[in-house]
């Protein structure tokens, strides 16, 4: 499958199948592992909201660090450093995720309130982590191949991720969970999250290893004062190149709807009282489709281009947003699921390389990824955000109806009003998609300069 590919387009690529552990055991466990715990705790508010104010916090943080961070790894021998930083902090942020689930939070309040308050903060800590090393990551991509390979080489890198960290660890949590039993699902997440770090930090060697920073600005004596004032000027340069700016003010718009439902999944089937277990199938599904789709992206985007396929995925993200307003029962998560697998690793691999080929100047590639970094974390500020204030609004508005007040009402009315008005926060993502793809469809093509 690798045949043809350099060893340095193959150990970048690998970092996708280190990172994807990431992407799953936390992003998906997590927030149905932190409803547990909310359980316990003293709060009125329902766990999806929760998570989705938290997931936006630490998105907000990482945007504001992107594009410094990112001008900081342009200067000659400093990615690669920048790079094993974030990844040393996410690492270790997952190393404490490990400990949580055995500390014994369902003993008392107090306890569940500090486990909570824990989870929440190593959550944003591990999301800065991965984030950060993200950015340097997708920046050694000019690095490592050709304009022209390059919507091959970054979609096969998510469809080593599908196979690799996104499949492997998800599955050894289940088997486990399997033969040890419900009584051990602590020790298991707890395993789980572990298994993480290991597996984030191993894989990440062959980047380390045989991955160079070839393009780069030299450093000179107050060189980073002034790569920091250049920031600005990278700004006007973005503005001025209409095909870039509007790409990238598409790109705010669809990809936070694509990281919403990533990040809000396992919440919103949790909230809606869906069996843990089979949501966890389903997701594994979705890892196992993942690869085929992205073949398969990679078949067509040399077909009919990246754009086109971007847009279909843009399509069918707004068809399974749809689709999940209407989501009641397990088998119907397990079709948005297989709905999802189809183009979540094409739309985002490709829109990372179309983005590689619009900048200018391959010198600065950490600098313009990290506003590209910067829109991607911004949007995915709006997208759970929003998702956390319509079932919010929508819950107030039947207890309103049933003439109930959060302070009045029982638990179970709560429980049932955070139940019914999930969905409400889910089909809000809808308006999101609309925005982007309006954009995309519509204005982008005005400018295009290249067929791609």
């Amino acid at each position: 499958m690798l045949k043809g590919y350099t060893k340095e387009e193959k150990s970048w690529m690998m970092y996708d199948w280190a990172n994807s552990a990431h992407s799953v055991i936390v992003v998906t466990l997590l927030p149905i592992f932190f409803s547990s715990v909310a359980g316990f705790m003293r709060n009125t508010t329902s766990a999806m909201s929760i998570w989705g104010y938290v997931t936006s916090i630490a998105m907000l943080i990482s945007a504001l660090l992107a594009p410094v961070i990112g001008a900081l790894g342009d200067f000659k021998g400093m990615r690669k450093k920048m790079f094993f930083v974030f990844l040393a902090v996410g690492v270790l942020a997952c190393a404490g995720l490990a400990v949580t689930p055995m500390t014994g939070f369902a003993e008392n309040t107090g306890v569940a309130e500090a486990v909570g308050t824990a989870i929440l903060i190593l959550y944003v800590i591990s999301q800065i982590g991965f984030s950060g090393a993200n950015l340097y990551y997708d920046s050694f991509l000019p690095d490592v191949t050709t304009e022209e390979r390059m919507d091959k080489v970054s979609t096969m890198g998510y469809g080593l991720g599908y196979i690799g960290g996104s499949t492997i660890p998800l599955l050894a949590f289940l088997i486990m969970n399997l033969i040890l039993g419900s009584g051990a699902m602590l020790f298991c997440l707890s395993f789980a999250f572990g298994l993480t770090a290991v597996w984030w930090f191993v894989f990440s060697f062959p980047l380390l290893k045989n991955v160079e920073q070839v393009s780069y600005v030299e450093r000179e004596k107050g060189a980073v004062r002034q790569a920091l004032k250049s920031l600005w000027a990278t700004i006007k340069e973005i503005f001025k190149n209409k095909e870039m700016f509007v790409f990238l003010i598409a790109y705010f718009f669809y990809i936070d709807g694509v990281n919403t439902i990533i990040h809000m999944s396992t919440s919103y089937g949790d909230t809606l009282g869906l069996d843990s277990t089979s949501m966890l199938l389903a997701l594994l599904l979705v890892q196992g489709l993942g690869l085929p789709f992205c073949l398969l992206y990679i078949k067509a985007s040399e077909r009919f281009g990246a754009r086109v396929m971007v847009g279909v995925g843009i399509c069918i993200y707004m068809c399974v947003t749809v689709f999940g307003f209407f989501l009641r029962e397990v088998w119907q998560f397990w079709v948005m699921a297989v709905m999802v697998a189809t183009s979540q690793g094409g739309i985002q691999a490709l829109s990372r390389s179309m983005f590689g080929k619009m900048i200018p100047d391959k010198k600065r590639t950490g600098e313009f990824f990290g506003f590209y970094d910067i829109f991607g974390k911004f949007s995915a500020i709006m997208g759970p955000a929003l998702v956390g204030l319509t079932s919010a609004l929508a819950a107030d508005v039947m207890l309103k109806n049933a003439g109930e007040t959060r302070a009045t009402a029982s638990e179970a009315l709560l429980a049932q009003v955070n139940v019914d008005a999930a969905p409400w926060g889910i089909l809000s993502v809808l308006i999101i998609f609309f925005i982007g793809g309006g954009l995309y469809f519509f204005v982008l093509p005005k400018y295009r300069k290249k067929k791609g």
